[in-house]
């Protein structure tokens, strides 16, 4: 369930945000229906990384929610508009910063850029499924060869 787009207007005012978010969607706490919040984000938030870390551990623990940040890495620092954020990281700090929150609001983080995908929780756990997937079609292959050596 899509509950509403927040957008921070020439900053990156990401706590303004969150808490208008669950302001507006979360008041009955019992009768929400959203499971998370998406992050569609190109830079690092104004505010200090423990700061909102701390905020969303304790919204998303009172709120059974989960935060998810997809991090678009561009190759510019300023946008288009011209406007300097209020704080700045490289994209690898960003990315430090997000991984993060994220884990604080037990969510998943996603890294892209023009040049394809840097990270993504989503995609290491697909590749691990696989490379399981592997090991045991492996050793089935191993036993089924011992038993007809042995016959």
């Amino acid at each position: 369930r899509w509950v509403l787009s927040l957008q921070c207007k020439g900053s990156r005012n990401l706590m303004s945000a969150l808490r208008r978010a669950v302001e507006i969607d979360f008041k009955d706490k019992d009768k929400h229906k959203s499971q998370g919040f998406y992050l569609l984000t190109t830079g690092i938030p104004d505010q200090e990384t423990h700061t909102i870390s701390a905020y969303v551990a304790e919204v998303c623990r009172g709120f059974d929610l989960q935060l998810h940040v997809c991090l678009f890495s561009v190759m510019e620092d300023v946008d288009s508009n011209g406007i300097i954020p209020a704080r700045y990281a490289n994209p690898a700090e960003t990315a430090i910063a997000f991984k993060e929150i994220v884990q604080a609001a037990n969510g998943r983080f996603h890294w892209f850029g023009e040049a394809g995908i840097f990270e993504s929780d989503d995609i290491t756990v697909i590749v691990s499924e696989m490379e399981k997937a592997n090991n045991y079609s492996q050793k089935c292959a191993f036993l089924v060869e011992s038993l007809k050596q042995r016959s």
